[in-house]
């Protein structure tokens, strides 16, 4: 939620932003519309409030004169109706105004590219010798920002062909039990990737994250503080006559577990890490990779989050991407940033770093870690403030993927496979956790 006095004081970053974001400003006009309102009500309430305390005193004081103050009463009565009135009217327009207010997206920040569509994404730097099927040379002279890469003349086996055939995951019989786009997952892959996890949060425990494993389901409350319920209710699952949804990441339970708290400014920046499993629905997705386990209603994932001071959010943003970057460098996949334009941010995130893998098997990049910072948006919604020497202030809030570990696999499983895909080889950072250097023959 945006602050509302700077909103008043200045309305043109907000229109500015909005339509950079390809927002409807309407949206602003309806909010200064409501707040004109508002103050016009609070103005009359003021005055009528005033009258009634004058004519009250008139009444005390015709009653102690022994004069008659039926009429003065007969004012009062009338001016008691009118301000209840009013009163109902104002707890109408802040609830609406409210309403609207949340509808408001954050201001963008000046680095962002202000553009639509994620092909107009800008490449900040890229990482790793990609392996580039011939075919596909021209997408990534195109797409790579610069990207090394090696021809290879056959085109790696995808891992919806392989997994199946090292008895690594079953898709039919989820599908038979749950629907499309569930998956059981089987013995050396179930191994790697809770290998996956207990690195991920080895290596972030190791750089001051406490780590948390949060509800898998939050109150209605909740999960509109934390994010934009309005736009992705239809990628949420509700639970059935309970106030509950499942979450679709641990950012949301780590946000919100402050919620209407004051933190002391010593105990700034606070770094959690989360580990949960996420459910999505993939609503509009149809279509879109139904086969596999790339893009699924169900995965795991350890999530980074951070509660620091304003001075500090975009510093913060460059570490949580340097741990992310970290660990897809570790494991050896090759990788490019993206720093996402101004039509793809949504409404919470002021700017948002994304970590795009390259797949050789589909011979592109895909998305696999997010990176954002939500200045005190998000915090406003929540109502989380720190005491400092300076007064009350919203905390900044920023979140981005460690590792969401289904999609990571399919990036193993493309970029380290041998022997046409009949053996993947385990990146050597994971093989003290999993006890094996390769999976299949």
């Amino acid at each position: 939620m945006i602050d509302v006095r700077s909103l008043r004081e200045d309305p043109k970053p907000f229109y500015d932003s909005c339509r950079a974001r390809g927002f409807d400003v309407s949206v602003l006009d309806s909010f200064f519309d409501l707040d004109r309102r508002w103050r016009e009500n609070s103005r009359r309430l003021n005055e009528l409030k005033h009258s009634k305390n004058v004519i009250t005193a008139q009444v005390a004081q015709a009653v102690k004169s022994g004069g008659d103050a039926e009429a003065l009463r007969e004012k009062v009565k009338g001016i008691n109706g009118e301000i209840e009135q009013l009163e109902r009217e104002q707890e109408a327009i802040e609830r609406e105004r409210d309403r609207v207010l949340r509808m408001i997206p954050n201001l963008i920040h000046s680095s962002v590219p202000v553009c639509f569509g994620d092909d107009n994404n800008v490449v900040v730097r890229s990482w790793g010798v990609a392996k580039v099927c011939r075919e596909d040379e021209g997408y990534m002279r195109a797409n790579g920002g610069g990207m090394e890469y090696e021809i290879i003349e056959k085109r790696p086996r995808s891992h919806v062909d392989i997994l199946p055939e090292l008895n690594l995951v079953d898709l039919e019989r989820a599908a038979k039990i749950a629907g499309s786009r569930f998956y059981f997952i089987k013995n050396r892959l179930l191994k790697l990737e809770l290998a996956l996890i207990n690195y991920a949060i080895d290596f972030l425990s190791e750089r001051g994250f406490s780590v948390v494993e949060p509800p898998f389901m939050l109150n209605l409350e909740s999960m509109s503080g934390a994010t934009d319920i309005e736009t992705f209710r239809d990628t949420l699952y509700k639970i059935e006559g309970e106030d509950l949804y499942l979450i679709s990441t641990s950012e949301h339970p780590i946000a919100s577990m402050f919620s209407g708290e004051f933190l002391e400014e010593r105990d700034l920046p606070m770094r959690v890490a989360g580990l949960s499993a996420c459910f999505r629905r993939e609503a509009g997705s149809h279509g879109k990779d139904t086969k596999g386990i790339f893009r699924v209603h169900q995965f795991n994932k350890v999530e980074q989050f951070v509660f620091c001071r304003e001075d500090q959010s975009w510093e913060f943003l460059e570490e949580i991407l340097n741990n992310a970057e970290t660990i897809y460098r570790n494991l050896g996949i090759p990788y490019r940033v993206v720093n996402v334009c101004s039509g793809e941010l949504g409404r919470l995130a002021a700017k948002k770093y994304d970590i795009e893998a390259w797949f050789p098997a589909q011979g592109r990049f895909r998305e696999v870690v997010s990176a954002s910072n939500d200045t005190d948006y998000q915090a406003r919604a929540l109502s989380i403030k720190y005491r400092s020497s300076e007064g009350n202030k919203f905390v900044h809030t920023l979140n981005s993927t460690a590792v969401a570990t289904t999609r990571t696999l399919v990036a193993i499983v493309e970029n380290f496979q041998r022997d046409d895909g009949k053996v993947i080889e385990v990146p050597k950072v994971l093989v003290p956790y999993t006890g094996f250097d390769h999976i299949g023959e």
